[in-house]
């Protein structure tokens, strides 16, 4: 089993750049594929990004593609989510989420283990 905690979340410009971490404890970090999905007041809870365990292999929702990058450290223990060019429709709780399962391009949406989300808010 895995625990995720986010961090780095907060209230950026349109236009800004934020990069969230998400640091996991527990053993097996590199076994496990990593993703972040955010949620908006109002809507249904989103994919943004995933990674395979190693690195390998990364998908994007289309909605942050060319903005947003996913990357992980194994040797912290940490997966990141670089956001560049925010819009206020980026405005959300996001989430880090994990599973042990490797990724496909047909089945990356399904994860098992989660955090308790930071929030980014974007103004204009």
């Amino acid at each position: 089993q895995v625990q995720l905690v986010e961090s780095g979340g907060g209230l950026v410009q349109a236009g800004g750049s934020l990069r969230l971490s998400c640091a996991a404890s527990g053993r097996g970090f590199s076994n496990y594929a990593m993703a972040w999905f955010r949620q908006a007041p109002g809507k249904e809870r989103e994919f943004v990004a995933a990674i395979s365990s190693f690195g390998s292999r990364s998908y994007n929702a289309d909605s942050v593609k060319g903005r947003f990058t996913i990357s992980r450290d194994n040797t912290k223990n940490t997966v990141y989510l670089q956001m560049n060019s925010l819009k206020l429709e980026d405005t959300a709780v996001y989430y880090c989420e994990a599973r042990s399962r490797p990724l496909s391009p047909s089945d990356y949406l399904a994860y098992d283990y989660w955090g308790q989300g930071t929030q980014v808010t974007v103004s204009s």
